[in-house]
């Protein structure tokens, strides 16, 4: 149609909590819940919050612009911040402290960029809480490599004496 001109404006909120989705935590030890993220043309008056199973808020913060820590709006006593957005990477990751098995389960990180329209989106990671971590036994591995490391060799001998 003649005269009729349609402009995309792409605005991109991403939310990460890392390559992995889930963390597994020892009971009554701390535990690093990971969330960054990402905007392409930058925030003001960012609003994040950290959500247990989905309804309960655990952590809520508000941060003014790139140049400014977050503040803290309510959150759990147990639940420090541990993050910083005026460097490289937008980190608001939060730490959990004295882990118990009550505390396994879904944590959703949401952000909300006013700057972006009003942009939202959200991580999820899943805490798994253990009484001891588990030691991976290698023993099988290291036969299996032993075999074929001796299996080469001695076909690297068979090539050299004939």
């Amino acid at each position: 149609l003649p005269g009729l001109h349609l402009f995309a404006i792409a605005f991109t909120l991403e939310v990460s909590v890392g390559k992995t989705n889930t963390v597994m935590a020892l009971n009554n030890s701390n535990v690093l819940l990971p969330c960054t993220f990402t905007t392409c043309i930058g925030f003001q008056d960012l609003i994040f919050t950290w959500y247990f199973n989905s309804t309960e808020m655990i952590y809520h913060g508000k941060i003014k612009s790139k140049t400014s820590e977050p503040v803290v709006v309510s959150r759990n006593p147990r639940v420090e911040f541990v993050g910083s957005t005026t460097g490289k990477d937008n980190n608001i990751s939060i730490v959990l402290k004295n882990v118990e098995f009550s505390d396994a389960g879904k944590y959703t990180c949401h952000v909300k960029n006013t700057k972006e329209k009003h942009a939202e989106h959200n991580a999820t990671i899943f805490l798994t809480v253990v009484q001891k971590m588990v030691e991976a036994d290698n023993t099988v591995t290291l036969i299996i490599v032993g075999i074929v490391g001796g299996l080469v060799g001695l076909l690297i001998l068979f090539m050299l004496i004939k």
